[in-house]
Order: structure tokens, then C-alpha cells, then sequence
């Protein structure tokens, strides 16, 4: 057990706004399993400094947790306006968070046309199915060439649905290399997306997920219903917006009005909604 010192960080928020399916609270501590690796959690109201429980180092969660992220200089990019005002300084601390890209990428195929709780049970049987016991029942995420050789019957306790075929024509996709993931750093925003929509199932908002979350994409601004609503109540009268407010008018005026850093924003917004419903 160790402690890592933090500035402008919630762990709370940072790990409850969404973005991450595997981690849960229980008291004072979340539990989650990530990197093939049962991670326990806490963080001091008074300090900010975080108790940790891994095999995991300081130097990964330091990456995980984006703790580089120049958090105050990225505020002053995104920070336009009275409403995104409202929603920095009541939930500052949220950080995005570094995941790693197969994981990521079938967990956000996983989300289309779900919730949160459906998500993460989801998550969870595929893992205790194909994965790596861990501890009690926590187990690894499964690995590409094992979702690969399986089929839709196989899956079918995992209760996916329709996303089943999607996720096993990913994994082979992964496994033979048409698509490989680690390349997709090296693209930019544009490109790096539309590799990913490549591949079916993937649309718009969960490739913005993916590039957002797994791949360093900050411009991803992805657009989910709760995105669309409040953009439309806040910003709708922006001239941006001449004729229909389309999702993917929506994502191009959030990387045209926020700036490079519109993935933070967009988190913002997200999680704001989310939480109190507010429009």
C-alpha cells in the first residue's frame, strides 16, 4: 500500500462521471480491476493524497488518472461561458482518465444503445466468462484472440444482444490485424476515427468515446442524448447552429467553440447533466 499526492483532483468524480465501467465504492474505497489488475482506492477529503491497494505502481496510475494534465491551464481554454463556468467549479477535479485501447473499445461498443448499470454488468459476465480469475469475483478482461474464437451462442449468458456479432467480428478484426490499435496514436483526431468507424457498430459518438478516452484525441467530443439536450437548451441560439441541430453538427461546433480541449468539456457537461438533470 502506498500514497500518491494530487492537485486539482476528485477521485469521486473522476471515477463515477461515466467514463469507466469497472470500479465501485464501497464506503471510503473504490475496488476496480484494470491493466489485468485488482486495484483498491481512497482519497483524503482534507489532502487530496490517494491511498492505494495494487501490484499496479505510482507511475501507472499517475498515467491512468491523467495527474500530467495541466488541469488549470486546460480550464482557461475550455472555461467560455456561465454555464460551463458552473459545472468547472462544481466538479473540478474530474480528470479524464487513460484507458487502454481494446478494453475501451469493446466496453464503448458495449454502450450503444445501453445505460451505465446495463454496461458495466455486461462488462462484467463477458470477463467472468472469457477472463482471468483475479480474486473472489473479480477477473481480467477478456483478450482479443479468446472473444475471437468464440461465437454468438457462446455469448449468449452475456445477454448483449444485438452488440454480440459486433464484438466478435471486432475481436477478429484486432486479431488478424485489419485494424491495429496501438497505430492509431500516431493518427490525428480525424484519421484515428475514421479507422475506428471502420469497423461495424462503431458510429460517431462511440468513436468519440474510443479516440477521447483510449488514444489521447482531446477533440473528441462525443454526443450522447444528454450532450444533445444541454447543448441545444445552452447553446442552441449559437449561429453555428443555422438549421437543424444535428449530432454531428453538435460535435463540430463543441471542437470549433471549446478548442483542443473540448473532450474535457464535454465530460463536464455530461456528468453535470447526469447529476442533477438540469436541463
Amino acid at each position: 500500500m502506498y500514497t500518491i499526492s494530487t492537485e486539482d483532483f476528485d477521485l469521486d468524480y473522476t471515477l463515477d462521471c461515466g467514463q469507466v465501467f469497472r470500479w465501485d465504492k464501497d464506503g471510503d474505497w473504490w475496488t476496480g480491476v484494470v491493466n489485468n489488475a485488482v486495484a483498491r482506492i481512497s482519497q483524503n477529503p482534507k489532502t487530496g493524497e490517494l491511498l492505494v491497494d495494487s501490484s499496479l505502481d505510482e507511475d501507472f496510475f499517475y498515467q491512468y488518472f491523467r495527474l500530467d494534465d495541466d488541469l488549470p491551464a486546460i480550464f482557461e481554454q475550455i472555461n467560455k461561458d456561465e454555464h460551463m463556468d458552473i459545472a468547472i467549479n462544481k466538479y473540478r477535479g474530474l480528470r479524464l482518465i487513460r484507458q487502454e485501447p481494446w478494453e475501451c473499445l469493446i466496453s464503448y461498443m458495449l454502450a450503444t444503445a445501453s445505460n451505465i448499470p446495463r454496461i458495466k454488468k455486461n462488462i462484467s459476465m463477458l470477463s467472468a466468462m472469457f477472463g482471468e480469475k483475479l480474486e473472489d469475483d473479480l477477473y481480467s478482461f477478456p483478450k482479443a484472440e479468446d472473444l475471437a474464437s468464440t461465437c454468438c451462442d457462446d455469448l449468449c449468458e452475456c445477454k448483449m444482444g444485438f452488440r454480440t456479432a459486433r464484438i466478435i467480428k471486432a475481436a477478429n478484426a484486432v486479431v488478424t490485424e485489419d485494424i491495429v490499435l496501438d497505430e492509431l496514436f500516431q493518427l490525428d483526431y480525424h484519421d484515428a476515427k475514421k479507422e475506428l468507424m471502420s469497423l461495424e457498430g462503431i458510429g460517431e459518438k462511440v468513436a468519440d468515446c474510443i479516440v477521447l478516452f483510449a488514444f489521447d484525441k482531446m477533440e473528441g467530443f462525443p454526443v450522447d442524448t444528454h450532450v444533445e439536450k444541454i447543448v441545444r437548451t445552452y447553446y442552441g441560439d449559437d449561429p453555428f447552429f443555422e438549421g437543424k441541430a444535428t449530432k454531428t453538427k453538435i460535435g463540430n461546433w463543441g471542437r470549433h467553440y471549446f478548442g483542443k480541449y473540448c473532450g474535457y468539456a464535454q465530460q463536464y457537461l455530461f456528468y453535470q447533466k447526469r447529476l442533477e438533470g438540469l436541463v
